[in-house]
């Protein structure tokens, strides 16, 4: 029973299908260590007990009967508090939302319900969710699991915790510039960047809708594919065959190493060789339009989350942490004239950018630039603050402007990741290389 604190989600699927785990008795594990652990409340803003043992009891039951939804059928998980859950507060990591109780699930919650998975409760992140560093002084900072002093990595900071400490056998989060990668870069697991439109947003509290993803962070590959395929109400990848031979595999030179730190490079290129070595041709390649690209960041993101919140902001701006504030407050700068334009120089930087990487299967970098900052440093110096946040999201920016889908890897480095980035609607693809990619790091 000890070992299903660490076993991955599809291991855990896989002992209910034979009959060697109760789905009620592991969902009641998981519940009875979050409630003891020391850091439980810092990771959950709130559990869902009663929803949770009722959807356990209906899994135990199927299993008897074998007619099991799915590989996950009586697998319980996290979801980041942005995502609804009916009669149950969701608040988005905010004061500003402080009560606030959907009636209704998220589309992606209700579809992974319907595939049987058990739902623990919701995990903390930055305000609104918009802070790769995991942050929040407002609510809770979860603890980084590899010191609890350091920045957990955002904006789903308790969903990678509530994996990374063994209180969820995988969580879901999203992602916007970053908040699916970084956490998970930065705890050690796999996470999954989808394409913008791929998983559903309704019923997802917003930050910057053009931009706004749903991804799993788990332990392994195989978990990432079966919950985004349980998210869509779809088959799951066959990931059997997965190789490396033969890949054609693009370090991006453009952007992705200014600045970067020695662990983090030294990680990256240990990922790299060992992809070379299970048989990946790999091959530098420059995209000037990238760091174009980047530049836009400012405008495109403030203005599309200052838009979307600014009267809920201003009608209270003291509820907020105020480097947070000041990052939402930074699309005042802009005008709608400056967006439009903005959107469309992006769409002919994408454009370019699929053009320069067509002929390869992904394209990499490392996940994080840094790895996890003091958190009384960053409380108490402005400074640092901002210059840790814009470097935490800078490399996974790039797949969100870029459009892209990306599955970041852990590479044996503590708290450093390798991205995987492949074209949008690739995620099927991206899944059966990344597993190759996690065997020949392992």
């Amino acid at each position: 029973m000890s070992d299903w604190h660490t076993m991955s989600a599809a291991d855990l699927g896989r002992g209910i299908g034979r009959g060697e785990i109760d789905p009620v008795e592991l969902t009641r594990t998981f519940l009875d260590a979050i409630d003891a652990h020391e850091f439980g409340d810092r990771i959950y803003a709130r559990l869902t007990p009663d929803r949770a043992i009722a959807e356990a009891t209906a899994a135990q039951e199927r299993a008897r009967l074998n007619l099991r939804r799915s590989p996950l059928d009586g697998v319980p998980i996290s979801w980041k508090d942005l995502f609804d859950t009916a009669g149950v507060v969701t608040e988005a990591g905010t004061k500003l939302l402080e009560n606030r109780t959907p009636d209704a699930d998220a589309e992606v919650l209700a579809n992974a319900t319907r595939q049987g998975l058990v739902c623990l409760g919701k995990t903390h992140l930055s305000e609104l969710a918009f802070s790769g560093l995991g942050l929040n002084p407002k609510t809770a900072t979860s603890p980084n699991v590899h010191d609890p002093d350091n920045a957990p990595g955002g904006s789903s900071s308790g969903a990678a915790t509530s994996v990374a400490f063994g209180l969820a056998p995988a969580a879901i989060g999203s992602d916007t510039g970053g908040s699916v990668r970084v956490p998970s870069a930065w705890n050690d697991l796999v996470g999954l960047k989808t394409t913008s439109g791929v998983l559903s947003l309704k019923g997802a509290v917003p930050l910057a809708s053009r931009f706004d993803t749903v991804g799993p962070l788990c332990r392994t590959v195989e978990d990432a594919a079966l919950l985004f395929a349980a998210m869509k109400g779809d088959a799951p990848v066959d990931l059997n065959a997965s190789t490396l031979r033969g890949a054609r595999l693009a370090v991006l030179t453009t952007t992705a190493f200014d600045d970067i730190r020695d662990a983090p490079k030294a990680a990256f290129d240990h990922a790299v060789a060992r992809f070379r070595d299970a048989g990946a041709e790999i091959v530098e390649v420059a995209v000037p339009d990238v760091e174009d690209a980047m530049a836009l960041a400012p405008v495109l993101y403030g203005c599309e989350t200052y838009g979307t919140w600014r009267d809920v902001i201003e009608a209270n701006p003291d509820a907020m942490f105020h480097e947070i504030l000041a990052r939402f407050r930074s699309g005042k700068d802009f005008t709608g004239a400056d967006y439009v334009a903005a959107w469309r120089k992006l769409d002919a930087y994408r454009a370019a950018y699929l053009e320069a990487t067509a002929s390869f299967d992904a394209v990499l970098c490392a996940t994080s630039p840094i790895t996890p900052p003091n958190v009384d440093r960053l409380l108490t110096d402005s400074e640092y603050y901002v210059t840790e946040n814009l470097l935490t999201l800078r490399n996974t920016r790039i797949g969100n402007l870029m459009g892209l889908s990306v599955l970041t890897l852990p590479t044996g480095t503590p708290a450093c990741g390798v991205s995987l980035m492949a074209n949008p609607h690739a995620e099927r693809r991206l899944l059966r290389l990344g597993q190759a990619a996690e065997e020949a790091l392992a």
